[in-house]
């Protein structure tokens, strides 16, 4: 009968893993999206000038005393954009306001399974809405005109860095009422930041008035570089940078329920999203109105406006921001802005995490695979609490020798619970066993775990990165769900060697745990994984050499 029932179980098992491996191939990745595709709604709702007042009754706030129409009628997205080809940029380029309406990264294909695809960042297509804006608003600026934003023209439909060149340079220009525009984009060989220059020649007879403004503008869809099963285990939403608060997020939840008003010296604006980042970058010694709201199509924006910049007849000015738009890559960031490293959120335990990830990256210097980086971290990091380990398994191995006669005790006193109790604890001091002796050590460790939990998950080095074999992307769920498997069966090999819990149903729910977190760690990371693994299998021989130690003693007792 027992064979039978075996037999059974196995089968069932079998046919499950079948079953989770053909709903995985059927439903586990997204379809590709139809590339390129342009949608007719670029114009964005501008900011206001620093001295303005928003209007309750439309979504493009006033400028001064000037009245403003809805944004959904200021004008259209021009059907001709400009394209800008760098050695890790791909930009569209909007003639109707010059906004920077796509923009795709080469480096890093969208699915590892189609290198031909680049992941997109802003797109204004079918898919979603995500743009990066910028121009000049206030009492003359061409973007505060009632008829809507300015056209630009440019000497070519398509740019395209040179091998051997360093920078490309992109001009627009406008004119009207005796005053001459043009805004530069400057790009460079290997950087995803980009500087943005307004230029302004004022040949008229009155003197020239407006703000330079920079927002980045983004619809509810979900996060596309989202690697879990639920999309939602990172952060996606705005974040920007005060002199009180370096890192500081507004969620869409936020923005939903009020507006952000806030003068900035310098500092940044950002959105955030799994791996990527935008961010537009203000020179350091202006003071900024820095805001956040919704327009009347519930897209969601955050921007700055700068300060007034006036120009008499006959002179010129201008205005310079930076733009990023790229990976989270942490020395990158840093160099460009205090404090913009920090969108690479570790979370609360950052303090940990930061060393823990100059760590990995140590040792992936000399190994050259982020899979065995893991590992090897891993063993440096059980190593290191190797005495607490040691400490936690001999009071568990402890815990295990007594077990007879804990039996014999609860076969004495029977129901009666507090003559049961304090001949445990008779028993334990008898023993010197630290009842919480085996877990104090575990806690102490947990900040680490989590710690390293948040750099596995939230570093962009990991996105698509192979280990071995079947692993060829650490980022995303194991494909055939070997990894989780295997973490099951090193988790259900460990209980064997802890002591069996004296409460039935604490016992029966302790074996449970292994096939809850096997179907719990089915759609983690595979690094995430592995680091399980590679952890439990290095604790399963410290405990089991411990545990045996701890026996001979008492045999030898």
């Amino acid at each position: 009968m027992d064979i039978k029932r075996s037999i059974l179980l196995v089968a069932l098992a079998v046919v499950s893993y079948l079953l989770v491996l053909q709903w995985n191939q059927d439903y586990g990745q997204a379809p590709l999206p139809p590339q390129n595709a342009v949608a007719q709604n670029a114009t964005p709702a501008l900011p206001e000038a620093a001295s303005a007042t928003p209007s309750a009754s439309v979504d493009v706030p006033t400028a001064g005393s000037e009245t403003r129409t809805p944004d959904t009628a200021v004008g259209t997205a021009s059907p001709d954009l400009i394209q800008v080809r760098t050695d890790v940029l791909e930009v569209a380029i909007d003639p109707r306001g010059g906004d920077i309406v796509q923009l795709k990264l080469p480096q890093f294909p969208r699915r590892q399974d189609h290198p031909e695809i680049p992941f997109q960042l802003f797109d204004n297509g079918s898919e979603r809405l995500y743009l990066a804006q910028s121009g000049l608003t206030g009492a003359s600026g061409p973007d505060a005109r009632a008829s809507g934003r300015p056209l630009y023209v440019s000497e070519q439909r398509s740019y395209q860095l040179a091998d051997g060149q360093d920078s490309l340079v992109v001009e627009l220009k406008f004119s009207e009422a005796g005053v001459d525009y043009t805004k530069r984009f400057t790009f460079k060989r290997g950087a995803y930041d980009l500087e943005v220059r307004h230029l302004i020649a004022n040949h008229g007879e009155q003197p020239w008035s407006g703000n330079l403004f920079a927002q980045l503008k983004r619809d509810a869809s979900a996060d596309p570089s989202s690697t879990t099963a639920t999309g939602t285990a990172t952060y996606l939403g705005a974040a920007l940078w005060t002199a009180d608060e370096p890192y500081k997020k507004v969620s869409m939840g936020d923005m939903d329920d009020k507006s952000l008003r806030e003068t900035v010296q310098g500092g940044w604006i950002a959105w955030l999203q799994h791996y990527f980042v935008t961010a537009w970058v203000p020179s350091k010694d202006d003071s900024n109105l820095v805001q956040t709201r919704k327009d009347s199509q519930g897209n969601y924006i955050i921007g700055f406006t700068g300060p007034a910049l006036n120009i008499p007849a006959g002179a010129s000015g201008e205005t310079v921001t930076r733009l990023y738009a790229g990976p989270k890559d942490q020395d990158q960031l840093e160099a460009l802005s205090l404090g913009l490293e920090l969108t690479v959120d570790y979370g609360f335990l950052w303090f940990i995490a930061q060393p823990i990830f100059w760590l990995l990256g140590v040792i992936h210097a000399l190994l050259g695979n982020w899979g065995w980086s893991i590992i090897v971290l891993t063993i440096i990091i059980k190593l290191a609490f190797f005495p607490l380990s040691a400490a936690s398994y001999r009071s568990m191995g402890r815990m295990r020798a007594v077990a007879p006669k804990l039996q014999a005790l609860k076969e004495q006193h029977g129901e009666d619970r507090q003559k049961m109790s304090q001949a445990m604890m008779e028993l334990y001091k008898k023993e010197k066993i630290n009842p919480l002796g085996g877990c104090l050590p575990i806690l102490v460790q947990m900040p680490v775990f989590l710690a390293l939990y948040w750099v596995l998950l939230e570093s962009v080095e990991m996105r698509q990165a192979p280990w071995l074999g079947w692993i060829v992307d650490l980022s995303i769920k194991d494909p055939y769900f070997i990894l989780p498997i295997i973490m099951g069966a090193t988790m259900f090999f460990q209980q064997t060697l802890n002591p069996t819990p004296p409460d039935p149903m604490q016992a029966r729910v302790m074996k449970l745990m292994p096939i809850i977190f096997t179907f719990f760690f089915l759609w983690f990371p595979a690094g995430l994984v592995l680091y399980w693994v590679v952890n439990n299998v290095l604790s399963i021989g410290q405990q089991w050499y411990i545990t045996r130690q701890i026996e001979k003693a008492a045999q030898q007792a």
